[in-house]
């Protein structure tokens, strides 16, 4: 029933002082927006309401309120700038009856362009105020909870259709892997047989993904230890290293601040001897030595890898610390993520706010999080052997993000990992360098990145163009359409793009090429657009060529599209590469089909 959501400012307008206090105590607890009031909305509300009214958001207009003062201050409210919505609380009075209330205010209610949700609290008494609500299309919950708990439905919806609509920003972050040190990781832990990679092996991992560890080594025994501390230099940590041993603080596994050779053999042997009393059935025992960090006033994080059951992996970030089982503010994400949905992950997480400094504490670098979380991401795409990865703590502060420590588990790899993932991360595998009329051109497909440049390739063709592609006169793609356009699902549609001067930041898009498939992967729609610099010089071929080889490997069984009976050079091209050419459905359309299976009818 309600309006759509312009913002998430919501005033509570109440008869009942109690009820105002349970809502705004509700909306506290969902994370909610309370409207602050301006001086003006103030004013407005004195001249009026009593003087015994709240002076406030909740606004309690007091128990005798009459008709009239329940309009008033709707009135008010309604026209307020600083409020977004209004949710109107109603107790029944022997004063004036809520059916007379209803009467008066429903029709300021729909006249609205502002969403106002209603709660008529008790039973007989406001049956025909509930009942008239539903008649005018006006939402009525029972309790105060309730109508709090529908508001904030309708802003997660807002704020998903808003993430939806957004450009990701054009900055690429490239994630350079030590392929050779990742298969390396791998290979040991086969052979060992482990379920769990000791710490030297997680470091080894993070490492290779680009995340920023401490300097560490893995020893055998104390006089190793001894060694490996002299070369990292004092004041160092140790930790136990045991497959057997996950959690290694609540064992007493780790000391920290160790400054002397004296105090790193006593700390050693007093942490054997505490180990094997506790667990004797451990066997071989080693020891992680590690540079002590001095960071004060870091925030200490927790960015990891989950298995779900249904949804396969997904990203974690949240509080981290010994304690971290106790932390509220986390959150999960599903790989792979780019920097706008690492940004959404981390907004979600409730983090922000301590993130961004307070009482003199510097701002934390948000960006060498995002970074880290897009990495972990990568792990959890590329590697299907990684089943569970906990970076504990990654500590956070205004000089960047760095891991403490790392616990990762192993999984076997089934033979099918087609379906591992919810979300099927950028095809990598699918660019293409080249070079045409002397010139580097990069044929990939389209990333969310690309959103602007994408809005610039449409802002620089000719109005001939547009229309030949769009069936219409359009100067402009709205900001929603690009997102939807270049924020693709790369398992049922595809994109390819061509980039002049792939290699620098302003790359130029002169040419695009997309597909989108049926559910059930029978037939896909292409549509396609060159730029009027490079039409007539092969481009289009290459990328219909490559588009069309795309969709045959994927078993696609037909490729269809339409243009305008005026685009000739759509036709000629569209015959070139094996399509059928004829009049379409309208009068000046033609159809182009190409049967890329032999059961396609």
């Amino acid at each position: 029933h309600a309006n759509p959501v312009s913002g998430e400012r919501l005033a509570i307008l109440t008869n009942g002082g109690g009820a105002g206090v349970l809502a705004a105590d509700a909306l506290a607890l969902a994370a909610g927006t309370q409207a602050a009031l301006s001086p003006d909305s103030l004013r407005a509300l004195d001249a009026c309401l009593p003087s015994t009214w709240s002076h406030g958001n909740p606004v309690d207009i007091i128990g005798d309120a009459s008709v009239a003062r329940h309009v008033d201050a709707l009135k008010v409210l309604l026209a307020a700038p600083e409020v977004d919505a209004v949710l109107f609380l109603h107790a029944p009075t022997a004063i004036v009856s809520a059916d007379a209330i209803a009467a008066e205010v429903l029709p300021l209610m729909r006249a609205s362009p502002k969403p106002v949700l209603t709660c008529w609290l008790g039973g007989p008494a406001v049956a025909g105020a509930r009942l008239a609500c539903s008649h005018a299309g006006i939402a009525s919950h029972s309790t105060p909870e309730r109508a709090v708990a529908a508001w904030m439905q309708l802003v997660n919806h807002a704020r998903n259709q808003d993430a939806l609509r957004q450009l990701a920003p054009a900055v690429l972050e490239h994630v350079n892997i030590d392929s050779g040190a990742v298969a390396a990781v791998w290979d040991q832990a086969r052979r060992d047989g482990s379920e769990w990679l000791d710490a030297a092996q997680a470091q080894r991992l993070l490492q290779a993904y680009g995340i920023a560890c401490t300097a560490s080594e893995r020893v055998e025994d104390i006089a190793a230890a001894v060694a490996a501390a002299q070369r990292i230099g004092f004041p160092v940590a140790l930790k136990i290293a045991s497959a057997g041993i996950i959690h290694k603080t609540d064992v007493g596994g780790v000391v920290l601040g160790l400054t002397s050779e004296q105090d790193l053999r006593q700390a050693a042997q007093q942490m054997l001897e505490r180990i094997k009393a506790k667990l004797p059935q451990v066997g071989a025992l080693g020891f992680s030595v590690q540079a002590m960090v001095q960071r004060d006033g870091a925030h200490e994080l927790i960015v990891g890898i989950a298995t779900d059951p249904v949804f396969g992996p997904v990203v974690l970030l949240g509080e981290g610390g010994t304690a971290v089982e106790l932390r509220q503010n986390h959150a999960l994400a599903l790989p792979p993520l780019n920097a706008a949905l690492a940004r959404e992950l981390l907004g979600r997480s409730g983090l922000a706010p301590l993130l961004a400094g307070y009482r003199g504490r510097p701002a934390a670098d948000r960006q060498a999080l995002l970074d880290t979380l897009c990495r972990v991401a990568q792990i959890a795409c590329d590697l299907p052997w990684v089943a569970e990865l906990d970076i504990n703590p990654l500590l956070l502060d205004e000089h960047g993000a760095l891991a403490l420590d790392a616990r990762v588990r192993l999984r076997p790899v089934p033979a099918d990992e087609s379906d591992r993932l919810a979300i099927r991360p950028y095809p990598a595998a699918l660019e293409q360098s080249l070079r045409l009329g002397g010139q580097a051109l990069l044929l990939r497909p389209i990333r969310p990145e690309d959103g602007q440049r994408l809005g610039d390739f449409y802002a620089k063709a000719s109005m001939a163009d547009m229309r030949l592609r769009f069936f219409m006169a359009r100067r402009e793609v709205p900001h929603s359409e690009l997102a939807r356009y270049s924020q693709i699902d790369y398992d049922r549609e595809i994109t390819f793009v061509a980039l002049l001067q792939p290699e620098a930041s302003d790359a130029v898009m002169v040419a695009e090429a997309r597909a989108v498939c049926d559910p059930d992967n029978r037939q896909a729609e292409f549509a396609m657009q060159v730029a009027s610099a490079w039409q007539r010089r092969g481009l289009g071929r290459l990328m219909l060529d490559k588009l069309v080889a795309y969709l045959r490997e994927r078993g696609t069984a037909e490729v269809v599209g339409q243009c305008l009976v005026q685009n000739t050079g759509m036709a000629v091209l569209a015959r070139q590469a094996g399509f059928e050419v004829g009049p379409g459905a309208e009068a000046d359309t033609l159809a182009m089909r190409l049967a890329l299976r032999p059961d396609a009818p």
